[in-house]
């Protein structure tokens, strides 16, 4: 059963007027995305493009910068990954491996949250972690450093105890009276504010609200590509928003949650130039 007292936040923070029209917001755009014509057909095609450009998208947020034709090269296999990949490789390596991850874990996110933050962080760390660190792939950190998202300043030192309040949250995906979005956003920012693991933490965090927004129900088509929308909106609102976030209070959170539901519409609209190029047939898409 959910915790109460998390749900009774849950439903504060939502009735908070802002965070109500960006959420409804988000949730109109994801709705006429849904009914496009582009998708009557080939709706399993364009999920596929769309896992392309959030792994793009995500791993840009991270640091490494590439293009959609390079990413989908990668995911359908034309593409080898070399023996000994950079660094820059092996952040997109990731990016591809959770964003796919994120599409099977959805059906437990909400049910199984520790089991489907383990398998999200083992998609996108294996790339990443090396030498000894690898024992520590889906598996959070004890004590050592976290580098990643410097400008948050250091992250909080109770790991298990804010690991165990995500948990709780994702408990209360599909309670009524509870958008799917607002858990997905608070989710996304207390991954990315603790950084529970060495590595991979932004790409895990991002992982997190694309599997929530596609099977909680905003955006059953799996189309849209909320990472597209961080990545549109920019590298210093995202860290500024989280910022604020981290802080705590009713305005950090509330910058937040309108951050992500603006990205979340932002996504809907990628995914319909997604459906537009389907419908077209201008567009080689990944499978």
């Amino acid at each position: 059963m959910p915790d109460t007292r998390v749900l009774d936040s849950l439903h504060t923070i939502a009735a908070w007027p802002a965070v109500a029209e960006a959420l409804q917001e988000a949730s109109e755009a994801c709705t006429r995305l849904r009914w496009h014509e582009g998708l009557r057909r080939r709706a399993p095609e364009a999920a596929g493009e769309s896992r392309v450009r959030g792994a793009r998208c995500s791993a840009e947020m991270d640091g490494a910068r590439s293009d959609d034709a390079v990413v989908r090269s990668f995911v359908i296999g034309a593409t080898p990954w070399p023996e000994q990949p950079d660094p820059t490789l092996s952040v997109i390596r990731g990016a591809i491996q959770v964003t796919a991850e994120a599409e099977h874990v959805g059906r437990i996110v909400g049910t199984a949250p520790r089991q489907a933050l383990a398998r999200l962080h083992t998609a996108a760390a294996e790339p990443i972690l090396q030498g000894e660190d690898r024992s520590f792939i889906g598996r959070p950190r004890e004590g050592q450093e976290c580098a990643e998202m410097a400008d948050l300043g250091r992250p909080p030192a109770d790991v298990p105890g804010r690991l165990s309040g995500v948990a709780d949250l994702l408990d209360c995906v599909g309670t009524p009276g509870v958008p799917v979005a607002l858990v997905a956003a608070l989710a996304h920012a207390e991954i990315a504010v603790v950084r529970p693991f060495l590595r991979g933490n932004g790409l895990v965090a991002r992982a997190v609200e694309r599997a929530l927004v596609h099977a909680g129900g905003v955006d059953p088509t799996g189309v849209s590509v909320p990472e597209a929308g961080h990545l549109r909106r920019g590298a210093t609102p995202y860290l500024g928003s989280l910022t604020a976030y981290a802080r705590g209070g009713r305005e950090g959170v509330e910058l937040w949650v309108r951050h992500v539901a603006g990205a979340i519409t932002d996504g809907a609209a990628e995914g319909e130039r997604i459906a537009d190029a389907v419908r077209a047939g201008r567009l080689d898409l990944a499978p």
